[in-house]
């Protein structure tokens, strides 16, 4: 699965921070209810145009940055 597919940032909407496309639903409302134990069936119910496939997206867009990030060491 390519996350790109699911995944936009657009300064248009939400002010550029990442959506699930065709939504308003930002990448870090899904992590954040993911963290406070929400459930996959939780978040379908809550968010009608969620599909289990952009909550998968959601999840390689995360790994994705973290994976990719700078640590630049300050002493």
């Amino acid at each position: 699965m390519d996350y790109r597919d699911y995944i936009e940032s657009n300064i248009n909407i939400m002010l550029g921070k990442p959506v699930i496309k065709g939504t308003r639903i930002s990448v870090a409302l899904v992590l954040q209810r993911l963290s406070e134990g929400a459930t996959i069936p939780d978040l379908l119910n809550a968010y009608p145009t969620l599909t289990p496939a952009a909550i998968n997206a959601v999840l390689a867009y995360a790994s994705d940055v973290i994976n990719n990030e700078s640590i630049i060491a300050v002493t």
